[in-house]
């Protein structure tokens, strides 16, 4: 199926999807390994082709405050354009590249996908476990058929989508969590073979668009973990984002390429927490933990607990014509 945002010239595609902004020779690939210049034409070779369905709870995205304890029905193809050396999905999110360019992926038309989110009682679609915007094409022809169906739209992503592409599938996109990993450029590019700044521009751009937002940070032992750099982090998304927005601090956990750090000390994800909250931040929460309050949302004004999550589970819920139940002030979020 040829894709969109490109331009051809003299047989070579330049491709302006995401931030890349790739120029691709004849029958050779972007770097996000899934899309391919034909005679000039670019194609994308994901379009329909599924590895992955779930149902899973929204708060597994995660997503705290769009419709809380709501189903969200998980699609995802192969490919991504980023390299993350930490990447917990690498075996489906670099198939192309570590299997000399192999897709993999059962044909499954967006109706279907719309279908079997109704069928499963889904408040919403997410587009996750790989990066969205390498699938563009597909998500935004489900995301019409499923906001035409009163479903929601959700993105989990690295943030690194081009202007005109978030542009064209915002208004069908209600909800996304984006990845911020680090607020050093010398990181994204070490790291992830991207840089910083198109993801702060298209966090900036989400918020302006109307797209509930919320930001994870995995956090990295040795790497990203200093305080200075925490509290840049934080500060920028009070600052730029709004404090509304509810940042989650993910726990490191060794794998694919980086298996020579250690799991993030709780030390640390309370310390990060603490940061956020001294930033201005509303809402912080504490990810891949068993912390008992470590995903409960607590009333920015009198603290106390207004939802209460066990896991990924939904316990107890205060809050009363969208505010708390015990002071009234309006707790920010989508469906509550």
């Amino acid at each position: 199926m040829e894709a969109q945002f490109y331009q051809t010239l003299k047989r070579t595609s330049y491709c302006h999807l995401c931030a890349h902004r790739c120029v691709i020779g004849p029958n050779k690939s972007g770097l996000c390994g899934v899309r391919v210049n034909r005679n000039g034409i670019l194609e994308t070779l994901v379009y329909g082709r599924l590895v992955a369905q779930s149902v899973d709870p929204i708060e597994k995205k995660p997503l705290h405050h769009f419709y809380p304890g709501s189903r969200s029905y998980s699609i995802a193809t192969v490919g991504c354009n980023f390299s993350c050396q930490f990447c917990q999905n690498a075996d489906i999110a670099q198939m192309p590249h570590h299997q000399n360019g192999k897709i993999l992926g059962n044909t499954v038309a967006p109706q279907a996908v719309v279908a079997a989110a109704e069928q499963t009682h889904c408040q919403s679609i997410a587009y996750t476990y790989t990066e969205p915007t390498v699938f563009f094409e597909y998500t935004l022809d489900t995301a019409r058929l499923a906001h035409d169906r009163k479903i929601q739209n959700v993105y989990v992503s690295n943030g690194y989508m081009g202007e005109e592409a978030l542009e064209t599938i915002a208004p069908f996109l209600d909800a996304a969590n984006v990845d911020l990993k680090s607020f050093s450029d010398s990181f994204y590019k070490k790291y992830c073979g991207a840089t910083l700044i198109p993801v702060l521009d298209t966090l900036k751009k989400m918020k302006q668009l109307g797209i509930w937002l919320e930001v994870t940070t995995l956090v990295i032992p040795g790497i990203n973990d200093t305080p200075e750099e925490l509290r840049a982090l934080a500060q920028f998304i009070a600052d730029e984002l709004g404090p509304e927005t509810p940042w989650h601090i993910s726990r490191f956990h060794p794998t694919h390429r980086m298996i020579d750090r250690p799991v993030t000390p709780l030390q640390t994800l309370t310390t990060t927490r603490n940061i956020g909250q001294a930033a201005g931040l509303h809402y912080v929460y504490l990810g891949n933990v068993s912390i008992r309050d470590g995903g409960n949302t607590d009333c920015p004004s009198c603290k106390k607990t207004v939802i209460e999550r066990r896991g990924f589970q939904i316990a107890e819920v205060n809050i009363t014509n969208k505010g708390c139940k015990y002071c009234g002030t309006p707790i920010d979020g989508i469906g509550l």
